[in-house]
């Protein structure tokens, strides 16, 4: 077979699976204030948004399908009220005129999600072009990333500390966020979580890339890396905020959530990790962030556990 053919054969096959591996991520579910812009076309309040004075370096991605559109190389402050870039990845983005035609709507081109509104003309910058997009219509990688769809997954089981720590380490991932997550106060310090009295969970929010890995592998590697039978905390870290949780993002991370613990549970394990839907998560302090690679320390109530 004529080498040219043969390497056009090959392209195409890694290409269709690349596609495959892509397209078949979930896309996750919304709350309602996410639907109303996502889904409904609705605008956010201007100055509310939690990315709209954000300078870290890394990557913006859709929050409904995990597509990467935007780098934070092309955001810019605008003073709209809105997160602001001038440039989108390449092809992450369409273009569509409204139907008053007075302005042009600018859409996920992986999943259609709304994000906001394109203007031209301004000079605000040299690129004279403004994507002006809602923060809900968004999630934050904080790393640069290739064009394509990425997975989120959320864990807690302890201090955050050390489920970052194994995660971050594991072949596929891409960034491990601590925050909290599962409460009732918005926007809580760390300070607020530690009383135990906000609701939230110490977590984690994985971003993983699902050519390399996958999120059963990811949630399996959680569950060895923690004591899944114990209550109301994780090693000498006991209270409210240390309990075991796995935080899913859609129906069919549920579904591998509730298989694994069943599977766990018929090996005689006593499974305590409850599986609840996701809420808000927020990042933790800049000091939590990538602690023991900082610090050059290693988790004191983590550790691996061979259970699948």
């Amino acid at each position: 077979m004529n080498i040219k053919i043969l390497n056009l054969i090959i392209f195409a096959f890694l290409m269709t699976t690349e596609s495959f591996s892509q397209e078949s991520l979930p896309l996750n579910s919304l709350s309602k204030a996410e639907s109303e812009v996502i889904k409904n076309k609705g605008t956010e309040t201007p100055f509310t948004g939690k990315f709209t004075n954000t300078v870290d370096k890394g990557t913006y991605i859709c929050r409904q399908c995990g597509a990467a559109l935007y780098y934070s190389s092309s955001k810019f402050e605008s003073g709209c009220g809105w997160p602001s870039f001038d440039e989108e990845i390449k092809g992450a983005v369409n273009r569509f005129p409204d139907p008053d035609g007075l302005r042009t709507e600018i859409t996920c081109a992986s999943c259609g999600a709304h994000l906001g509104h394109v203007f031209t003309g301004e000079h605000l910058t040299a690129k004279n072009v403004r994507n002006c997009v809602n923060s809900i219509s968004l999630d934050f990688v904080p790393a640069i990333v290739e064009k394509g769809r990425y997975g989120t997954a959320i864990f807690a089981g302890g201090c955050f500390w050390g489920v970052e720590y194994f995660l971050q380490k594991s072949p596929g991932v891409i960034s491990v966020t601590s925050g909290y997550t599962g409460g009732h106060v918005k926007n809580p310090s760390y300070k607020e979580v530690c009383t135990g009295t906000t609701g939230h969970a110490e977590a984690v929010k994985v971003i993983y890339d699902p050519t390399k890995t996958s999120y059963e592998k990811l949630l399996r590697l959680f569950m060895e890396i923690h004591d899944p039978t114990q209550s109301g905390g994780q090693g000498p870290d006991i209270g409210d905020q240390y309990r075991s949780v796995i935080f899913y993002l859609n129906d069919e991370q549920k579904a591998i959530a509730e298989k694994d613990i069943s599977l766990l549970k018929s090996k005689g394990y006593k499974v305590v990790t409850a599986v609840v839907k996701a809420s808000e998560f927020y990042d933790a302090e800049k000091y939590h962030q990538d602690y023991y690679f900082n610090n050059g320390k290693v988790p004191y109530c983590h550790g691996y556990v061979k259970r699948f």
